[in-house]
């Protein structure tokens, strides 16, 4: 939960466009560059930043020649947006948010966890459906809309962390037999990230547990194919060998039934 004060709770959240809530209501937050700050400040986790540390993570390496005075208007102008509860302060080393965390993003971290935990204790149902609650906590892409250099490396850091809890749930559902109700996502899931070799080794595999190997060969040629083009590469050791699989008719592929709700 966000910070609680006389004037209400606050709540910050990442996971898509910044938002900045007190008692549910969105606080406006300014400008673009302004909004830029508070999410750079928010991911220090009340570190305090460098004058020149924010002003590379906002502006990269050619910030306008009034920089300083932009900073200093900024962090007035969220000073205001977020009145009492949260303090951003000058600590003479560089600015430092205290009393805010991202609420979304420590959200995330319990349930990934947990899925985690419920993995590793053999319970892949309760795995799913907590990897599902953490899938819903997005809204769009990370820090959605906002140009600065840290914050871009972040967004792409974020997809990466995104996928492969997907491709975790996917597994998942999978292994408990719901390959019909999950091939159409990956189908989708495939044609917007062509060269990521685990979600078209997931689609061939919920391809054949529907009985659809030839479906599921085809995949992996047009993957080849996209690699060879793209990359001038072969398909890594994991696809291959799946490939192989299927060729051979492993009996470990066939339609297999769902998994019965205890």
């Amino acid at each position: 939960m966000g910070e609680g004060t006389e004037l209400g709770t606050l709540r910050f959240e990442l996971l898509g466009p910044l938002r900045a809530l007190r008692d549910g209501t969105d606080i406006p937050l300014g400008p673009p560059k302004q909004r830029a700050i508070l999410a750079v400040l928010l991911l220090q986790d009340g570190r305090t930043l460098s004058y020149e540390g924010l002003v590379e993570a906002v502006w990269g390496d050619a910030p306008p020649a009034h920089v300083r005075n932009l900073v200093q208007k900024y962090v007035s102008g969220l000073r205001r947006a977020l009145g009492g509860g949260v303090e951003l302060s000058w600590t003479g080393a560089g600015y430092r948010l205290t009393g805010a965390a991202v609420d979304d993003l420590a959200a995330r971290r319990r349930l990934v966890d947990a899925a985690l935990a419920a993995r590793d204790a053999g319970d892949v149902r309760r795995a799913v459906e907590l990897a599902a609650e953490a899938e819903e906590l997005w809204r769009g892409d990370f820090a959605e809309g906002l140009r600065a250099p840290y914050l871009a490396a972040e967004r792409l850091r974020w997809a990466e962390k995104r996928l492969t809890v997907l491709e975790a749930r996917l597994e998942g559902e999978i292994t408990l037999g719901r390959s019909f109700e999950h091939v159409h996502e990956l189908v989708r899931l495939v044609a917007a990230h062509p060269l990521r070799e685990r979600l078209v080794e997931l689609l061939m595999l919920a391809l054949c547990r529907l009985g659809r190997p030839t479906d599921a060969l085809t995949a992996y040629e047009a993957a080849r194919r996209r690699l060879a083009t793209a990359l001038g590469a072969d398909p890594g050791p994991a696809l291959r060998s799946l490939h192989t699989r299927v060729l051979r008719q492993d009996a470990e592929l066939l339609p297999s039934p769902p998994v019965p709700v205890a």
